[in-house]
Formats: structure tokens, sequence, C-alpha cells
């Protein structure tokens, strides 16, 4: 939680429900909402979601193009192998088998095509084990890893 380091906010001093309002706002206004002063209430978010909305176009490219690149299974074998076994990934290699296993045996249909949107679905499914700094950074390593591979 934001405050925890505030021995002010500890729930010694504030109720539970004060705390979650204030980590609330807190957040909103990270995430570049004005918020009103004691309240959660947005004043103006029309700037924070135009922001946001800018970055989905490039985002559903991406997504199309990783549907449309079709992998053989030897070049999904070596994508795992060279994220989990080769140096300098950091993806942590007790997940190797199961990522291999969300490929190959993926559970949801919609990912049973041999695509690298597949086997970028079969990582993310296999990093939610982690907690969630280490699966949030993992998840940050993903894409770029997976942008750097060229299908032969």
């Amino acid at each position: 939680m934001a405050f925890d380091h505030c021995p002010l906010l500890t729930s010694r001093f504030v109720s539970p429900d004060v705390s979650l309002l204030l980590t609330r706002k807190l957040l909103l206004e990270q995430m570049g909402f004005k918020v009103q002063s004691r309240t959660t209430r947005v004043v103006n978010a029309r700037p924070a979601v135009d922001r946001m909305q800018r970055n989905f176009g490039p985002l559903k490219r991406q997504v199309e193009e990783w549907q449309a690149t079709q992998l053989s299974e030897a070049s999904a074998k070596l994508l795992i192998y060279q994220a989990f076994i080769e140096d300098g990934q950091g993806f942590p290699k007790h997940l190797a088998r199961r990522v291999h296993d969300l490929y190959f045996q993926p559970v949801h249909e919609e990912f049973q095509a041999r695509t690298m949107w597949s086997l970028s679905n079969a990582f993310t499914s296999a990093f939610k084990e982690l907690d969630p700094i280490p699966q949030y950074k993992a998840t940050a390593r993903l894409a770029g890893f997976l942008q750097a591979f060229r299908p032969s």
C-alpha cells in the first residue's frame, strides 16, 4: 500500500476506510487525474483518458501482428529455451516447463493456433504464478524479448 511507510496512516491511527480513500486518491493523482480534496471524485479525467487511448492503436497493431505470426514447433521451443536458459533474460527458470505446457497444450481454445500471440499468452499465464513485483518485472521484459524475435 502506498502509505505503509507513514506511521500516522497505519491501522492504529486511521480507519481502513480512510486509508483506502487516501490510497485511491493518491493512485488517481499519479495516473494524471485531478482529484478534489477530501474525496476521490475525479474533476478532469478527459486528458488522462485521452493519453491512455492514444496508446491503444500501437498496442492493437502489435497484437494483430503477433496473431498473424505463425511459429514452427522448433521456433517456439527455441524461444522458450532462450527465455529461460540463456543468460541475460531474467525470466524465472522454474516457469520454463509451465510456459512450454501452456503453449503446446493451451487451456483456452483461442490460443490453440501456433502463433506469437499464443506464446505470449503462455508466458503471461505462467507469470501469474509469481508474486506481484516479480510478475510485473517479468511481464515488462517479455514484450521486448518477443519483439526482438524474427521468425525464419
